[in-house]
Formats: structure tokens, sequence, C-alpha cells
């Protein structure tokens, strides 16, 4: 048997359980063709090098799994197919896997460790975002209290110029006062 890789971006607006079903389609095809599945990668959300189907951003999952050969075309067309698969791309990882048990514990190990990677990823940007949350959340404050100073001093401006205004016309009628007299 063979080792495959097969890389497919799927659209960023599609839910986990949309991922889900089409990974299951995709082990359906396996199955049905004598493939082994090996592993799931699922490398999250990013950003794309350019926009495909006016999308800037995809999911990118990557499923490896071993067979003759007969599988790559099926799963291919049904990647083709699926209106929410931006781009897939197979790739021949080794041409002759001979211990496959060894290749599925190998597998298995890979897909925990890989899994622990995503939770310290998925932790490490939750705390980003908390920090950017708590960030911007001071920032509408600085800005709340600047424009309540701007207020403040425009209030002050208004009543100083009003003062400035009132004494400017209290010595005016008493110099005509004193010309009267």
């Amino acid at each position: 048997m063979r080792e495959f890789e097969t890389t497919f971006i799927v659209q960023p607006e599609i839910s986990e359980e949309g991922c889900k079903a089409i990974c299951e389609r995709l082990d359906e095809l396996l199955e049905q063709n004598g493939g082994v599945r090996l592993l799931y990668d699922d490398d999250g959300k990013r950003k794309l090098a350019y926009e495909i189907k006016g999308f800037q951003k995809g999911r990118y999952l990557c499923l490896h799994y071993l067979d003759e050969g007969k599988s790559v075309s099926e799963i291919e067309r049904s990647l083709r197919l699926d209106e929410s698969i931006l781009r897939f791309l197979t790739v021949r990882l080794a041409d002759d896997v001979e211990d496959i048990e060894e290749r599925k514990q190998s597998a298995l190990v890979e897909e925990k460790e890989r899994a622990e990677r995503a939770a310290e990823r998925a932790e490490r940007e939750a705390e980003e975002r908390a920090a950017r949350e708590e960030h911007e959340r001071l920032a509408q404050e600085a800005r709340a209290d600047q424009e309540n100073f701007e207020e403040e001093a425009r209030a002050v401006t208004e009543d100083v110029e009003s003062v400035d205004f009132d004494e400017t016309a209290q010595d005016e009628s008493t110099e005509s006062e004193e010309k009267v007299q």
C-alpha cells in the first residue's frame, strides 16, 4: 500500500459539524475503495495567500491515508463537487508501506500530539483574544474619558468667556458713568 496525504481548504464559515460531515464522507469513500484512514490534521483557519472564490481565509484540513491508489480519484472527485471546498491537493508520501499496523500506531501517536498542540494553540488564541478585548475596552474607556474632558473644557471655556464679557461690559458702563458725571 501507498501512503497519501490530501490537504483541502474549507470555506471559513462552515461549521464544525459541516467539517465533520465532509470528513465522514471521505472516510466512507476510503472504506468503500479499500483504503485505510490514518489521521486528520486540522490546522484551523488561516489567511489565504490570495483570494479564492471571494474568501480571504480558509480552514485547512489534511487527511492521511493508506491506499492502493483507487481512492485518490474518488476523494478528489468528491472534493471537486463540494462547493464548500476552496482548494485541494493530494500528495503521495510513501510508495510502499509494508507494516500497516505499525503505521496506524504511529499515526495514533501523531494524532494525539497534534491534538495537544491544537489545544495549546486554542488556549493561546483565547488568551490573545481576551487581551485584545481588554485592550479595546481600555481604549474605549480612554476615548470616553477624553470626550468627557473635552466637554468639560468646552464648558469651562464658555464660562470664562462669559465672565470676561461681563467684566468688560461692567468696565465700559463704569467708564461711561464717570464721563457723564
